[in-house]
């Protein structure tokens, strides 16, 4: 049975993000932004928590996790082995390659350095759905505070590398403020500026532009198309190198007003 999704906005722009699996019950948050609105939202739906997948360790990513621990005391908590000595008490610390199972469902942990050194996604390969936290988001990619440009290039690289149809789940809303970025680096893209529109809309209706697809990012996220000569050319890097390309895009995107 396919894993359900829930997402609601917590702080001003986190995703909170409930997995139920439907056959067990077991339920899982991704990452804990605020333990109050998360064990509300998990409570309302009938969903006790079983699971935290931690993502990385900004405070923003795990400030929740003593109230979601006092609420769900057998709350299994996962993240990074990497990052063990910064996240809340692992219970199941976990390594590029290794699986985590949510009743029945499972999740396969991805290393995704950049962002920060330790951040890892959560990749449901049997439901098509991804839990990226701050690697990549939607039409942009998260700063890289820790990792190099080049790391970051290359795990973004094993997101855009899944089947298509994945769903992804980012960890914010910024797919506007992204999508004012995006058309100064790939302004003939027409299939980019129609989602520009697209966002734009739904954000007006008050409606969250996410979950995306990999097929969807590959095709309109310019940290994802660094190897196009249209974005090249627009950069004024005819015939650079993709990693350089990526590089000078992301400084650029630093400062972006």
């Amino acid at each position: 049975m396919p894993i359900e999704v829930a997402q609601f906005i917590c702080l001003s722009d986190n995703f909170g993000l409930l997995v139920h699996d439907r056959e067990t019950g077991a339920a899982a948050s991704v990452d804990a932004p605020d333990g109050e609105a998360i064990a509300a939202e998990a409570e309302r739906r009938g969903w006790p928590l079983t699971h935290l997948l931690i993502t990385h360790h900004h405070l923003d990513h795990i400030e929740g996790w003593e109230v979601l621990k006092k609420r769900f005391p057998g709350m299994k908590i996962v993240g990074s082995a990497n990052d063990a000595h910064r996240l809340p008490p692992l219970d199941q610390p976990v390594s590029d390659g290794e699986e985590v199972r949510v009743g029945a469902s499972r999740a396969q942990v991805i290393a995704t350095p950049g962002h920060t050194a330790g951040h890892v996604v959560y990749y449901f390969p049997d439901d098509d759905a991804v839990f990226v936290g701050d690697t990549l988001f939607s039409l942009g990619c998260g700063r890289v505070f820790e990792g190099t440009m080049d790391e970051m290039r290359l795990s973004l690289e094993k997101i855009a590398n899944l089947p298509g149809e994945t769903r992804i789940y980012c960890g914010h809303e910024y797919t506007q403020s992204n999508g004012r970025f995006a058309v100064t680096v790939d302004p003939e893209n027409r299939m980019l500026l129609d989602r520009v529109r697209d966002v734009s809309d739904l954000r007006a209706a008050g409606q969250f532009t996410l979950p995306t697809t990999v097929a969807l990012e590959n095709a309109t996220n310019p940290f994802l198309r660094v190897e196009d000569p249209l974005v090249k050319k627009a950069m004024g890097m005819d015939g650079a190198d993709p990693f350089l390309v990526f590089a000078e895009m992301r400084e650029r995107k630093n400062r972006f007003a």
